[in-house]
């Protein structure tokens, strides 16, 4: 058994949308593609998702020059609708993320579970980056 405490990085924004319209485009495969990539040289071409407890994502991020990609993927471990999603990554990281209602606008908080490659800074900026997409996403559409 693993005793070992991993660092977690916690990342937010405030979402000019209702909690309904935030978790739909948070979940539904249409709009992961159009969010889920931390920068412009990168896209999402293949996304599927099956939002319920013990239910599978799999998003595939990959740079639009062809020169890389790789699959975020891993099984739910707990959702409860237009409030809280946690899973395991493929990797055994654990996230959850938190959509909190505040009048006409959502807060989405994620915390995950660093990996242990890269600096702490890099990958809050990542994720940072990606969730910084989703909200400019569900805010213009």
């Amino acid at each position: 058994m693993e005793t070992a405490t991993k660092t977690q990085i916690t990342v937010e924004a405030l979402v000019k949308a209702p909690v309904e319209k935030v978790w739909k485009y948070w979940n539904e495969p249409q709009h992961i593609k159009q969010w889920a990539f931390a920068s412009d040289e990168w896209h999402a071409p293949f996304a599927e998702n099956d939002a319920r407890t013990n239910g599978k994502f799999k998003t595939t991020m990959a740079a639009k020059d062809g020169s890389m990609s790789f699959d975020f993927e891993g099984v739910y471990s707990h959702v409860e609708p237009n409030k809280v999603i946690e899973y395991d990554i493929a990797d055994g990281r654990k996230v959850k993320i938190t959509f909190t209602a505040q009048g006409s606008e959502t807060k989405v908080t994620e915390t995950f579970e660093a990996e242990g490659t890269n600096p702490i800074e890099m990958q809050r900026g990542g994720w940072h980056a990606i969730l910084d997409n989703f909200k400019k996403h569900t805010e213009a559409n």
